[in-house]
């Protein structure tokens, strides 16, 4: 279990908190381009790590994201008017360009003094930004020049062979949802199906199968990255080791076949974080088919609620903890261990969104757990966070993956091999996306 005060340093992200700052070192994954089709668009409320903004797309097609106060009085620039390559705020018309410039004043005399001091000395914050593979991230930290851009191999295969992100709105705090990807014994319980020959249930994909009933063997190693690990179950005379990544500061990679992917838990606030899942083909274009399927991926189970213009309120899917996430007990009792449908991370969600602190707010107290040996990779990455977190407050060195971003060539893996193997150096290759190997997908995660 964690101290209180370690797991309040864990959870809390805003402005000035430990980890709120280890986080503002790294690009952060925002939103879809398909949320802005057009130049000179409206303009999108946002918030990440506490924080809220804007963002635009110029008349140049650029994105732009500024703070969404307005430096002269404080009204949101969420109402402004996009045009001319720049917001101009719609209560007194002050005009601002993507870098944040202040570009037209005309509440003040041209070439009276006043003007002259505002258009030098006035601008509004901006978050610079970086869009690739249906994709913009941005950048929220302190440096004049943001650090190298990611090289997760998602972002530099060509845009045909990716995939268009599927995001999750989880009402909780972002550890308790990341934590449901570095654990991996819950596959034999959450998402397995009651029977090997269990069909399909009416919604949703047909459950985990494995023929090894022990739990996992979970064998971890501490990276400079982050961390990764094998979850080891016995595949007759062989060993399937499941072999998924952490990645500062919010990244994960699971095994889930022969493709490649990129998960981020990534936090508005302490009770609110996208889960964004972007999945790729380093051989080729990925099949229409499986492009269709990610312009709605809870179409199955409803799609998503309607929006406001809060962005805590984007992409909440219609299953959700209101409704017991559509949950069907018939299923339960016939096909599958658990009746809400495995649609992708729908199934993971109802067990943290409702883990709670003492006065029912969506983060929880670890204070009251007990863990066991497969939680192993969970307290491995809590521990490489909290120590990051803590070694750059107290000596401003933030994780090696910042500044060199070739930690990031890393991938998830499954592979089959016989006891007596090495696996970490058996499966070195599989786990670099330099290999020039194509994903390894020994045992698919639904075993037919």
């Amino acid at each position: 279990m964690l101290t209180h005060d370690d797991n309040e340093l864990l959870c809390r992200v805003g402005p000035g908190t430990p980890m709120g700052e280890l986080m503002r070192q790294y690009w952060i994954p925002c939103l879809p381009s398909s949320e802005f089709p057009e130049p000179d668009g409206p303009a999108k409320r946002m918030m990440l790590l506490g924080e809220n903004f804007v963002m635009f797309r110029d008349s140049d097609g650029r994105m732009g994201a500024v703070a969404e106060a307005c430096p002269h009085r404080g009204a949101s620039m969420y109402f402004a008017r996009n045009e001319e390559c720049g917001l101009r705020c719609n209560y007194h018309g002050w005009k601002f360009d993507r870098e944040g410039t202040l570009v037209d004043l005309p509440t003040e005399q041209t070439g009276s003094r006043a003007h002259r001091h505002f258009m030098d000395t006035v601008g509004i914050r901006a978050y610079p930004c970086h869009e690739v593979n249906h994709m913009i991230w941005v950048y929220l930290g302190p440096r004049d020049t943001p650090p190298p851009f990611p090289s997760f191999e998602i972002n530099t295969i060509p845009e045909d062979q990716v995939q268009r992100p599927a995001i999750m709105m989880e009402e909780a705090n972002w550890v308790q949802n990341m934590e449901g990807d570095l654990d991996s014994v819950h596959l034999n319980w959450l998402h397995r199906r009651l029977a090997a020959d269990a069909p399909a249930p009416p919604k949703g994909m047909r459950g985990f199968w494995s023929p090894d009933l022990d739990a996992p063997e979970l064998d971890v190693e501490r990276t400079e990255y982050g961390a990764y690990y094998s979850s080891g179950r016995t595949m007759g005379d062989r060993t399937w080791h499941r072999i998924n990544q952490f990645i500062f500061p919010f990244h994960t990679m699971i095994s889930v076949g022969a493709i490649i992917n990129l998960r981020s838990f990534v936090p508005l606030d302490d009770h609110h974080a996208m889960l964004i899942s972007h999945s790729g083909n380093p051989a080729g274009p990925m099949p229409e088919t499986m492009m269709d399927r990610d312009h709605d991926p809870f179409g199955e189970v409803g799609g998503y609620e309607e929006r406001t213009n809060d962005p805590r309120s984007y992409f909440v899917t219609k299953a959700n903890k209101r409704n017991d996430y559509d949950r069907d007990l018939d299923v339960e009792k016939r096909l599958m261990h658990c009746g809400i449908p495995f649609v992708l991370n729908l199934q993971d969600r109802a067990m943290t969104e409702l883990m709670c602190d003492a006065w029912g707010n969506p983060l929880y107290d670890r204070t009251q757990e007990h863990l066991g040996s497969t939680d192993a990779f969970i307290i491995a990455v809590r521990a490489q966070l909290i120590g990051a977190a803590k070694r750059l407050r107290d000596t401003n060195e933030p994780p090696p993956n910042v500044d060199d971003v070739s930690w990031d060539r890393v991938r998830a893996a499954s592979v089959l091999l016989p006891d007596d193997v090495d696996w970490r150096a058996h499966t070195k290759p599989a786990r670099s996306a330099d290999s020039g190997d194509p994903p390894s997908g020994d045992v698919p995660l639904i075993i037919d």
